[in-house]
């Protein structure tokens, strides 16, 4: 960098996201307007004002780089010099495999980081409207809380389609999980490419004995801040949806009609549970309809029961709570500028991922590439075959726009090998080419 004034990036939020965003910028030696809210204006779910607070669990999950997507997409941060990471590292409490952290002391260390620096400003306000083109580039990591008249005015720049305020989820499947000597490809009517879905037949009796279970599992609660955001009739729990006659779901999202099942063509399915693709790479399927309040131990058993996933693995189960997210292949581009807006991007959950690391990992590339564009260079990032690069995948151009739902890391976004390779070494070969590339693209880029 010259000896010119260099202008400041603004971020706005200072959780996971927009904490390490800063970080990398001033590691760039660019300075940084950080703007909190906290305790100007409270949420519903902080309890102190400090930054990076951890507002629900204090685990960042498995910390294994060698079998588990998470733990590759923390070593990655390590190595691009993340203050989360090194912060996690520092606090790191008991857990067996999984970094976990003293939840006080992480926040205090972040927080202490950014105060500490001289091209951090730290500015405790409300931004209430969408940052206008004279604060130059900017970032907004606002995450799943966005305060309402920022989020009304992100809304009113993307559309009313493109910012979702409850987050329901069905469950993903991995597509090789699931046994299509029961499964078939094809579209009611043969509509579409006549193949668009996966379709899994139940017999009456099979059923009975689902829906029962679907009404008899256990539920998680709604937290008290969101026990008066009612449900949306388009996208009613599986279970709600079950409990309102014992054949809802045979004329809603399980109807069996307009499908012939190759694999017994002559006995017509009693109900039938189609699975959607929700990748471009063809890696992930989502059941249709089948958003859940279901606690997670309860929809790996339950979902278990139809055929053709008995042995399924979930890239991620179901949910449904209050959030704030984009619909970001609509409208971000792939270096998380806003289409509408390109001197604003976003990071964090608000781009629809989810988890901690995730959203502090799409931070620390907002940050990346935003020092690209104050520097004059041209922004590069990782490659899909990545942790990092395959969560930008994913938000920007990879999911479905039409489907589009936050996701975690997970070995379903990477692509998979050409070559054959058995399912037991599947994992550790994804590890090592995700670690592999990302060195190189860090090598490449400095």
């Amino acid at each position: 960098m010259t000896d010119i004034a260099i202008k400041p990036v603004h971020i706005v939020g200072g959780g996971l996201a927009g904490t390490e965003a800063a970080w990398q910028l001033i590691s760039a030696d660019i300075p940084v307007i950080l703007h909190e809210m906290r305790p100007v204006q409270k949420t519903n779910a902080h309890h102190t004002d400090k930054l990076a607070e951890l507002v629900c669990s204090n685990s960042f999950r498995s910390d294994d780089a060698e079998r588990s997507a998470i733990g590759v997409l923390h070593e990655e941060m390590r190595r691009a010099g993340s203050l989360i990471l090194s912060a996690a590292d520092e606090h790191r409490v008991p857990a067996g495999g999984a970094l976990a952290v003293d939840r006080d002391g992480f926040s205090q260390h972040v927080q202490d980081t950014l105060e500490q620096h001289p091209l951090v400003t730290i500015s405790r306000e409300e931004v209430t409207g969408l940052p206008p083109e004279d604060w130059g580039q900017t970032i907004i990591a606002t995450g799943p809380l966005t305060s309402s008249a920022l989020a009304e005015s992100i809304q009113t720049v993307t559309g009313e389609e493109s910012l979702a305020f409850f987050d329901a989820i069905a469950p993903i499947v991995n597509k090789d999980s699931i046994d299509m000597d029961k499964a078939w490809f094809q579209s009611r009517y043969d509509k579409g490419d006549g193949s668009d879905y996966i379709n899994c037949p139940l017999t009456g009796r099979q059923y009975d004995a689902f829906l029962d279970a679907l009404i008899e599992g256990e539920k998680t609660e709604f937290k008290e801040w969101e026990e008066n955001t009612p449900y949306f009739e388009g996208c009613l729990p599986i279970e709600v949806m079950a409990s309102r006659g014992r054949r809802t779901l045979c004329y809603g999202p399980m109807k069996p009609v307009g499908l012939t099942n190759p694999h017994n063509p002559t006995e017509k399915p009693f109900a039938v549970v189609q699975l959607r693709q929700d990748n471009k790479l063809g890696t992930l399927f989502n059941i249709v309809g089948f958003q859940t309040k279901l606690k997670h131990g309860e929809q790996t058993r339950i979902f278990k029961m139809i055929p053709g996933l008995e042995d399924a693995t979930f890239a991620r189960l179901g949910g449904l709570h209050r959030n704030t997210f984009l619909n970001s292949p609509r409208v971000l581009d792939q270096f998380l500028r806003l289409k509408a807006a390109p001197h604003i991007r976003f990071a964090g959950q608000i781009t629809g991922c989810e988890g901690y690391v995730e959203s502090a990992a799409i931070g620390l590339m907002a940050g990346r590439v935003a020092a690209a564009d104050t520097a004059g260079a041209i922004p590069s990032i990782p490659g899909i075959t990545t942790a990092i690069g395959s969560l930008i995948s994913h938000i920007t151009d990879g999911a479905d726009e039409q489907t589009f739902q936050p996701m975690n890391v997970n070995f379903g976004l990477f692509p998979p090998f050409e070559e054959r390779i058995h399912k037991k070494a599947r994992k550790a070969a994804y590890a090592k080419r995700a670690l592999d590339d990302f060195q190189s693209w860090l090598d490449s880029a400095a």
